[in-house]
């Protein structure tokens, strides 16, 4: 089927557009709140776990970490193995969490509002299909 990429795009792109806009707001970005997600949901979270899920270099999360610290969203604490960074979400950044999960929520159902429930379901176990296939083809190219 040929305008899949373009279809997906041309979603994509609005959404993170919409995305950084609301987030702005709290002096973030959708990059930043991907770590912040990641966190609150898996608990306290090596740089490199960080990384391999949004399948970024260890870099880029570095540095995005690095900005969570300066806002005072993020800390260091301690891990068994002293090379690694373990990190954790601060009071400030689970109240952050909250206040931008509410406004998410909220933007999910006003995109989301005019799909029937069988619609949603089709739509969801469609992108997961997606997802595994893409997963199985990298994992045939490493």
């Amino acid at each position: 089927m040929e305008g899949f990429l373009q279809q997906y795009l041309r979603l994509y792109r609005p959404l993170i557009s919409s995305l950084n806009e609301l987030l702005g707001k709290y002096n973030l970005s959708y990059s930043l709140w991907q770590v912040i997600y990641y966190i609150k949901h898996h608990g306290p979270s090596t740089l490199v776990e960080i990384a391999k899920r949004y399948s970024v270099e260890k870099p880029t999360i570095t540095r995005r970490v690095s900005c969570l610290e300066d806002l005072q969203l993020v800390e260091k604490i301690e891990s068994r193995d002293r090379r690694e960074k373990l990190m954790q979400l601060t009071p400030k950044g689970e109240e952050l969490y909250a206040a931008c999960r509410k406004e998410i929520s909220n933007l999910e159902r006003e995109i989301l509002e005019k799909l029937s429930e069988n619609e949603l379901q089709s739509f969801f176990e469609t992108l997961s299909k997606i997802r595994q296939q893409l997963a199985e083809k990298e994992g045939k190219q490493k």
